[in-house]
């Protein structure tokens, strides 16, 4: 099978967000809020913890008033924002905005860092001439920050949930972003690092190929192999 275009997911697999900590520090910043250190080690734990960070580790628990919310959050803007908030209140901050600003500071550019070979591997799929579509699950608009970075040139098509009101491992996510490029599901390889949202993709046909959700520092070539699945 001749693959004829790459859908890529996008958290922790082209990008992977800022730790818990650097996520609380530039808010505190932001805010002139000073914490001694053995406190913000705690309250960045704990945000951790709960799942508050999006695109971080899901929370340990959640809380049963969350569990339907959470199990829908990438449908709507609205519905993402208020499942994560809810989680992170669950962890009390120095100030009652915080919440509400941590939230903001995930969706800044400054949040997130490509992996070390995602320009690399990106631009060398454009250079062979094949199409490639974002397909992530998510409540807001992540092009702003694939402009700021410089990848917005090499990507065709993005493909978000919340634009669709449906979300992986949903078919139908996977058909429009094949649809958008202009290919079949078999001729179409879904490259992603979760194994249920993503591998939703293989029911319409697709290839699928995981790779590891790790700090883009610990990555440094996890795209790689993609090449050499293209062809």
């Amino acid at each position: 099978m001749a693959i004829k275009g790459v859908l890529f997911d996008f958290s922790g697999t082209l990008l992977r967000i800022e730790s818990a900590e650097s996520w609380l520090r530039a808010v505190l910043d932001v805010a002139e809020l000073a914490v001694p250190e053995g406190e913000f080690k705690h309250l960045a734990a704990e945000l951790e913890a709960a799942g508050g960070l999006p695109g971080g580790a899901h929370p340990s628990v959640v809380p049963e008033e969350l569990a339907e919310l959470w199990a829908t959050r990438d449908r709507s803007p609205a519905q993402h924002r208020a499942a994560y908030t809810g989680l992170a209140r669950q962890v009390p901050l120095p100030a009652p905005h915080l919440h509400d600003a941590l939230y903001e500071r995930h969706m800044s550019p400054a949040a997130w860092q490509p992996y070390p070979d995602t320009g690399e591997v990106l631009a060398a799929l454009q250079e062979r001439g094949i199409p490639v579509a974002v397909v992530s699950n998510i409540g807001w608009d992540l092009r702003p920050v694939f402009r700021a970075h410089g990848l917005d040139a090499y990507v065709d098509a993005y493909v978000l949930s919340y634009e669709h009101g449906v979300q992986k491992p949903q078919a139908r996510l996977f058909e429009v972003a094949c649809e958008t490029l202009g290919i079949a599901p078999a001729d179409a390889l879904m490259v992603g690092d979760d194994r249920r949202a993503d591998g939703g993709a293989a029911a319409l046909g697709c290839a699928v190929h995981f790779v590891d959700h790790l700090p883009a520092d610990a990555r440094p070539a996890g795209l790689l192999p993609v090449l050499g699945l293209v062809g």
